[in-house]
């Protein structure tokens, strides 16, 4: 914001004290309300502002506070956004980043939790970003800020609390380039968002039990780097991925097919995806522990795949692998 005048941040709750856990505070103070602002709580009005703010010239980051009521700005979102640098012949440029939480924890239950990502996958004139470190999450938003088309910038709420090296100087993840996080050569694990952290701890659990687990981080959904996935996988002939979200006609689904169809006739794999439990959240911690994918679940099925039959290994739970969790409703 300091380097682009253009850029304005808006948002439900974006000048609120709790600043969306942390990411907007000392933006107003910074950057004055002219730039930095609350807003209604009217998705599909603030959606359709944002957009015309981008066709106008500006940059606009508008910040969704939940995924779940992005569904509101659909219309927006599909139809105006999506189209416009189509539709006027590539005449207008639309550089929004439309910021968007998903997440565990805390009983968020049905309507708190959801993770739509894939919905807007399917758009031509989208990308879909879900970073789950801190040095991509400010080299995506970067990226997302300066690029002349609208981006879903997803973040996973337990992903705040992540601490790690961010360089002080400006710098880009460029879209459609993943990251392999660990290697190996049994078994290829692909974690989407949070799932990542999970993926991770998987790949040290299956290590006790002799396997090497690689692990990618697709980072960008969309455009998707399947080349750097199908390679894992040419080299480890079994491909496991975790979706943050429901597995029907999701990312994991999607992944597997493009991985399928490169490699069909050329070399045999086996291929799995895990999610969301096919319900709707619950509410309780005990049934919420069993909605999520975690780390001993995924090297229980990464261990199946490996062995090709139902094992019913499950590696012990380690306090230094527990999860973390979400400690608020903002």
């Amino acid at each position: 914001m300091a380097r682009d005048p253009a850029v304005i941040l808006f948002g439900l709750d974006v000048d609120d004290p709790k600043a969306i856990q942390g990411t907007t505070r000392g933006l107003v103070e910074k950057f004055g309300p002219q730039r930095v602002f609350g807003t209604p709580l009217s998705e599909d009005a603030m959606t359709g502002a944002a957009i015309g703010m981008a066709l106008a010239g500006l940059r606009p980051i508008h910040v969704h506070i939940r995924m779940d009521f992005l569904m509101l700005a659909m219309n927006q979102l599909i139809n105006v956004a999506a189209k416009s640098r189509y539709m006027y012949g590539g005449k207008v440029a639309l550089p929004l980043v439309v910021r968007s939480m998903i997440g565990k924890s805390w009983g968020q239950g049905a309507q708190h939790s959801q993770a739509l990502h894939s919905f807007f996958m399917h758009v031509p004139g989208l990308k879909v970003v879900a970073p789950a470190t801190p040095y991509d999450a400010k080299g995506c938003l970067i990226a997302a800020v300066r690029d002349p088309n609208p981006v879903l910038y997803v973040e996973h709420r337990l992903l705040h609390f992540q601490k790690g090296p961010v360089p002080e100087a400006s710098y880009q993840v460029a879209p459609g380039k993943a990251r392999v996080t660990a290697v190996g050569r049994d078994v290829t694990l692909v974690g989407i968002s949070y799932m990542q952290v999970e993926c991770l701890r998987a790949q040290r659990y299956l290590e006790e039990a002799g396997i090497q687990a690689e692990v990618i981080d697709p980072i960008w959904l969309s455009p998707l780097d399947i080349d750097t996935i199908t390679a894992s996988v040419r080299k480890t002939g079994r491909l496991l991925v975790v979706d943050n979200g429901w597995p029907c006609c999701g990312a994991g689904a999607e992944i597997i097919t493009q991985v399928i169809e490169r490699l069909q006739g050329k070399r045999e794999v086996r291929v799995q995806r895990l999610g969301f439990a096919p319900v709707t959240c619950p509410t309780t911690p005990a049934l919420e522990d069993l909605f999520y994918p975690n780390g001993r679940t995924i090297a229980g099925a990464a261990h199946d795949l490996v062995a090709g039959v139902a094992t019913g290994w499950m590696p012990t739970e380690r306090p230094a692998l527990a999860s973390i969790e979400f400690k608020g409703p903002f």
